[in-house]
């Protein structure tokens, strides 16, 4: 197996980021508050849920591994369910469910998190992943590539 560039589970980096963003909100004096009402909040959070729910549940219905740390286990290309909209649900899932804190937070600048995320799941666990599954499944993962986007 190749090393990844991978350190921290992907569930750490969401829960230091939403630790950002509050270490914005109580840090930084207000200068808009951009807070949303509890049921868009509660909203954001179910979509993130089912959205990061339903990627694991496609792994699982194809018994492959949903183990970040070790994607060259994968034994199939899932490319059933809600992998037909997105390559990363279940990362889309996450930062779906960090849009909900920013906005149940309120500071604007906790927005800027929101890039930080995208920026380092992309760089150090979405690419290493691509290229295990691009060695792995060849010409099949291409083909995957070029019809469903990466995020959505």
């Amino acid at each position: 197996m190749k090393k990844l560039e991978l350190k921290l589970p992907p569930a750490a980096i969401l829960l230091i980021c939403i630790g950002m963003a509050w270490g914005i909100d109580s840090l930084l004096p207000p200068v808009l508050d951009i807070r949303a009402s509890g049921w868009v909040v509660k909203t954001l959070l179910a979509i993130g849920v089912i959205a990061g729910g339903s990627g694991v549940l496609q792994f699982a219905l194809q018994s492959t591994t949903v183990n970040p740390h070790k994607p060259d286990h994968a034994s199939s290309l899932v490319r059933s369910g809600v992998y037909r909209l997105s390559r990363n649900p279940m990362y889309l899932g996450m930062l779906i469910i960090l849009l909900a804190a920013v906005l149940k937070l309120g500071h604007p600048l906790g927005l800027l998190v929101l890039p930080l995320y995208i920026i380092y799941m992309n760089r150090f666990q979405i690419l290493p992943e691509e290229r295990v599954m691009l060695e792995k499944f060849g010409e099949e993962f291409t083909s995957y590539c070029s019809k469903v986007r990466r995020w959505i």
